[in-house]
């Protein structure tokens, strides 16, 4: 019984992200620090970093441009001319950021797994 037990709460811990992701909306394709710079050396990605402006100043990818969450709607005429190419999402809100500019016609777009801090761990660059 014990076993069983065991069995069913290592298959719950398993299946509970998968979950969580489909019933929180953070559906975003994901892309980690390596596949970010594949993606951006290779096809031409865009950084787009959602993060508060201050945030943004203390350190951010390099190149990336900056529209905070708040600002998204009003600010989308900015990056309009790049939907041909994909978007890397940098940010704390970066899944339903993703989910916005699919809404909108941008079809190549990614949430940067680990965000800043990941970028960071994979020792790449930081501008200030």
């Amino acid at each position: 019984m014990m076993l069983f037990g065991t069995a069913v709460v290592t298959g719950g811990m398993l299946v509970a992200p998968l979950f969580s992701r489909l019933f929180a909306g953070g559906g975003a394709a994901q892309v980690g620090a390596m596949e970010a710079v594949q993606l951006i050396n290779r096809r031409d990605a865009v950084v787009l970093d959602v993060r508060e402006t201050a945030e943004y100043a203390a350190g951010h990818i390099p190149n990336a441009r900056n529209i905070p969450f708040a600002q998204l709607t009003d600010r989308l005429r900015e990056i309009e001319k790049l939907k041909s190419r994909p978007i890397i999402v940098n940010g704390a809100r970066a899944a339903k950021v993703c989910d916005a500019l699919k809404k909108v016609g941008f079809n190549d777009v990614f949430a940067l797994r680990g965000g800043l801090g990941g970028w960071v761990e994979a020792s790449l660059p930081v501008e200030k």
